[in-house]
């Protein structure tokens, strides 16, 4: 069994080979690929955590479409003054699916 750790977006996110995964969105290369950067290898009982090991590891994934998460409501109030604020936000999000780990 083989999976990484992947650093994507300011989070880690745990991969194998098929996983599709929803991350923040990332611009693809002219073939709708994305590399990603390990963080930490599992390859049977061997686990690899150096960061010289893990420059020669590379985890490609295909782009599989890119999407809008949930709408978060941000609102401020102060009382007795008569202030209050709303505000909405949607976070760009891109879904993408592990091809290799080599």
């Amino acid at each position: 069994m083989v999976y990484a750790i992947v650093r994507a977006g300011g989070r880690q996110e745990k991969v194998e080979v098929g996983t599709v995964v929803v991350l923040d969105r990332i611009k693809a290369d002219e073939n709708g690929n994305i590399e990603l950067a390990p963080v930490l290898l599992v390859d049977g009982d061997t686990i690899t955590h150096d960061a010289k090991a893990l420059a020669k590891v590379k985890v490609v994934a295909e782009v599989v479409g890119d999407l809008r998460g949930p709408k978060i409501v941000i609102q401020k109030f102060k009382n007795k003054t008569g202030y209050k604020k709303r505000q909405g936000h949607r976070q760009d999000l891109t879904r993408v699916k592990i091809t290799s780990i080599k």
